[in-house]
């Protein structure tokens, strides 16, 4: 196997030199072909937000005129990795702030510990916050005793934290990945899923089953789900929902349409009277966008907001601050390992039309 080693400019020129002038002084002896390839820095859009730890899955809001990051706090436990992401053993969660992208970030500390949630099992995967009913909930899903990934919800009337959870899981919830959406009309909306480690091709009509299987190449995809909130934030208002994802003519999409289909990480937005869905492709890499006329769709594919970065996950956030947009979403810069990410932002640009400028995650 090849082995490949990262240089910056300057070091791989001088490299070039040497290498140049050590083969015209030595012109008349053989030489083997060299099995290491020297390929340019890489040269990354944007820098990690912090790096005393590590984070990922950012959902960002704004709060009191100042930016909240609600991340994963991503930890080296030793879990052996494996396709489900038991690697991704999350134990607890810290919450960022800045009064303005690109300035100082805030590390709350500890926000909530997986140990002082009642009927938790393991692994605190992506949350997301709202604000209603004068305080702070946090949503996230967190296996149970008995393994099956559930929502949770926990207060604070600060949206630093810290958070206290609630004794027992949101009623009819499951899977991974809560966002929460506030419509104009003051209604709010939770979008979740994730395929594969989300379990959530275990879930038909609502119902649980251990042997559910991901989707073959030519059957329909599965979808994203959306749950409307009671008034007390708390739990959801009614039956969860599926969520179409369509095609430009109108289709659903198959499992074979993978650079396009839902796999994980829900967000919603509006723009100029729209609801724009956004989700990653999960073993595709692509962050895309449908976009709809009301919360529940059906949705129609528009494109890519994010290409691939560095890493096997991306997942990602969208605000609007100061009258301009950005994209928050997270690589592995810092470590190199699938497991231990760092939460990044850039500017979002729409074009006129309403469409979203493609970020390439390298300049």
């Amino acid at each position: 196997m090849r082995k490949i080693y990262w240089y910056n400019s300057f070091t791989a020129a001088v490299f070039a030199v040497t290498i140049i002038g050590c083969n015209q002084s030595e012109t008349n002896k053989t030489t083997e072909t060299d099995t290491t390839i020297l390929a340019p820095q890489k040269s990354y859009l944007s820098q990690p937000l912090v790096s005393n730890i590590y984070t990922a899955d950012p959902s960002a809001h704004v709060f009191n005129g100042r930016i909240y990051i609600y991340p994963s706090h991503d930890t080296a436990t030793g879990t052996p990795e494996n396709d489900n992401g038991d690697h991704f053993n999350m134990m607890d969660y810290h919450i960022l702030s800045m009064d303005s992208v690109g300035g100082k970030v805030t590390d709350h500390g500890v926000a909530l510990h997986i140990k002082d949630i009642p009927w938790a099992g393991r692994q605190l995967w992506a949350p997301d916050a709202a604000y209603a009913n004068d305080r702070y909930y946090l949503y996230f899903p967190v296996k149970d005793k008995q393994d099956i990934f559930r929502m949770g919800v926990a207060t604070s009337l600060k949206p630093g934290g810290p958070f206290v959870a609630e004794k027992e899981p949101i009623k009819g919830s499951y899977s991974i990945d809560p966002t929460v959406f506030k419509d104009k009309d003051g209604s709010f909306y939770m979008y979740f899923g994730g395929i594969w480690g989300g379990q959530l091709q275990r879930w038909n009509n609502n119902k649980y089953d251990s042997a559910g299987k991901l989707r073959q190449a030519n059957e329909q995809a599965i979808l994203p789900r959306i749950a409307k909130l009671n008034k007390d934030m708390k739990g959801f208002s009614g039956e969860v929902k599926e969520i179409q994802l369509l095609d430009k003519n109108g289709q659903l999409f198959t499992e074979k349409d993978s650079d396009k289909r839902f796999f994980e990480a829900a967000w919603m937005h509006q723009y100029k009277g729209k609801y724009y869905f956004s989700y990653s492709t999960g073993d595709t890499h692509n962050i895309c966008y449908a976009i709809g006329d009301n919360p529940y769709g059906p949705f129609t594919y528009a494109g890519i907001i994010l290409k691939p970065v560095d890493g096997w996950t991306n997942h990602h956030s969208i605000i609007e601050f100061k009258g301009k947009w950005f994209l928050f979403y997270h690589d592995v810069q810092l470590s190199g390992k699938t497991h231990l990410r760092n939460v990044k932002v850039t500017e979002l640009n729409y074009n006129e039309d309403g469409s979203i400028q493609t970020v390439e995650a390298f300049e």
